[in-house]
């Protein structure tokens, strides 16, 4: 009997490949996103060319409600979730008090509220049978302060303390979670986000967004803690811990200005 995994913001990017990746594991999918078109066109592809069942929920996961909703869902479906992936997210380029406050409180409950609820329903489900795996998507941002992207990179920052702490706290539960490191990466983020406006994007390779997914799915099924994509984007979190807080956050400045 295959699998299940439940994907959010899976209609693009990383969310979107790591629907076909699962998919060509013979893992049936739960795709979670705001376009019902793109989600009805990644599941007529996927069952299309593989031997699985797509199932879709068009939702915005910003909505408090909504969370509970698509948890519910599953129950009433009677939709078995084995594997959860919170990948949805967005950031804001820009000084801090030039974005409107709306802005700043949908990302919040997006990359914060929404990955730990779910996170908590799914876990709390999880502990009887001693099963279960999470991978959930953060950033090299996460490592230290950014500048002209206060908000998102703290909200990355919350993801990967929020989910090693977890992670430790199941692993006597047979129930691991993964964070997922990307720097940079060929999605739609950065024009969403106005973040190709930075040096950070105009000075680094950009990762293809299928080779972050795939290594996010093999360290997932690994039980790996926390994985970083890209040789040149694990020296930085190594190279910060040396240097005084005050350097980081005017090299982070540096690097995140137009």
């Amino acid at each position: 009997m295959n699998k299940t995994a439940l994907i959010t913001g899976a209609s693009k990017g990383i969310g979107k490949d790591l629907a076909y990746i699962f998919a060509s594991n013979k893992c049936n999918l739960v795709l979670v996103a705001r376009s019902n078109e793109l989600l009805n066109q990644i599941k007529s592809e996927i069952e299309n060319k593989y031997s699985v069942e797509v199932y879709i929920l068009v939702k915005d996961l910003c909505n408090k409600d909504s969370v509970l909703q698509l948890y519910n869902e599953m129950k009433d479906r009677d939709i078995d979730i084995d594997y959860l992936v919170n990948n949805a997210g967005f950031g804001d380029y820009g000084e801090f008090a030039d974005t409107e406050w709306d802005r700043y409180e949908n990302m919040i409950s997006l990359n914060i509220s929404a990955l730990t609820q779910l996170t908590h329903l799914f876990v709390t489900d999880w502990k009887g049978r001693k099963a279960g795996r999470i991978l959930n998507i953060s950033s090299t941002a996460a490592f230290q302060p950014g500048p002209m992207m206060a908000v998102y990179f703290a909200t990355k920052s919350f993801v990967l303390n929020f989910s090693e702490a977890v992670a430790k706290e199941l692993e006597k539960y047979g129930i691991t979670i993964t964070t997922l490191c990307p720097g940079p990466t060929s999605t739609s983020f950065g024009e969403e986000s106005k973040m190709s406006a930075s040096q950070l994007v105009k000075n680094v390779k950009i990762a293809e967004s299928k080779d972050v997914a795939e290594l996010g799915y093999r360290s997932m099924m690994k039980g790996k803690s926390t994985v970083i994509h890209g040789s040149m984007n694990k020296l930085a979190p190594f190279a910060i811990r040396f240097l005084p807080r005050t350097w980081v956050t005017k090299l982070s400045g540096m690097i995140m200005k137009q």
